[in-house]
């Protein structure tokens, strides 16, 4: 591995970047869990709302029913759907929390339910998983919602001496599609792509370099030799006791 692939962003030099058009507000997808809040000027008639915000995905099947009630959010259902307090049933997936809290405060005021409501909406399963050749492959939870390429590495050891830096794996699931991107981190445009900060349930794969998987192949041609000798040894060592 030359010492040029080894270092992040080495066509660098002092600029301005422009920042990315791609949104950082993530779509909803099916089986993300949404902590919905609701004040209003009266804190009494927003109880409703925030008490099944407590335990309504406490009664929804499989397995993510319980990690639901447990954080306490809305579970989006397999049709894409969370059953909300007087509103009813409400298709979220490919809205962005924006424009869920954008229908949420309409439809109160609108059906006149609340006054002045004020809606914040997060996620409770932002995580994002690396693996591959990192010191500590982990699964990150993102309380703050928003986390790059650089700090989720960061967050897992950095990349090993082995690892490609530059043909990182990302996959990202969005409508139910994978999708699949490469990300090289010897170039400077990836701090401006869309692929720079990650999203809900991202994947990172760092992929092993030629040099690993030599070291990886001669290890696996010397250890039967290895073992094929000890073996040989301890035969000879056991008929010569038996022969003394």
């Amino acid at each position: 591995m030359s010492t040029k692939n080894a270092v992040y962003f080495n066509d660098v030099r002092d600029t301005v970047l422009l920042p990315s058009d791609s949104s950082l507000d993530p779509r909803i997808q099916k089986n993300d869990i949404l902590q919905i809040n609701v004040s209003s000027l009266n804190p009494e008639d927003v109880i409703i709302y925030n008490v099944s915000n407590m335990t309504s995905a406490s009664g929804a099947g499989g397995a993510n029913a319980g990690a639901g009630a447990m954080l306490g959010g809305f579970l989006v259902d397999e049709q894409g759907y969370i059953q909300y307090p007087i509103l009813g049933s409400i298709k979220v997936t490919g809205l962005t929390k924006k424009a869920l809290t954008v229908y949420l405060h309409d439809q109160l005021v609108e059906r006149k339910l609340l006054v002045d409501p004020v809606v914040s909406i997060r996620f409770l399963n932002y995580r994002v998983t690396i693996l591959g050749e990192v010191n500590k492959p982990t699964v990150v939870n993102v309380t703050n919602e928003k986390i790059s390429v650089l700090e989720a590495l960061g967050m897992a050891g950095d990349i090993t001496v082995f690892g490609k830096r530059n043909n990182i794996l990302l996959i990202r699931e969005i409508d139910g599609q994978r999708i699949i991107r490469r990300i090289d981190l010897n170039d400077k445009r990836v701090l401006n792509s869309p692929y720079y900060f990650l999203q809900p349930n991202d994947i990172l794969y760092v992929e092993p370099n030629k040099s690993k998987v030599a070291t990886a192949d001669r290890s696996r041609q010397v250890l039967p030799i290895i073992l094929s000798s000890l073996s040989l040894l301890v035969i000879i060592l056991d008929r010569l006791v038996i022969n003394n």
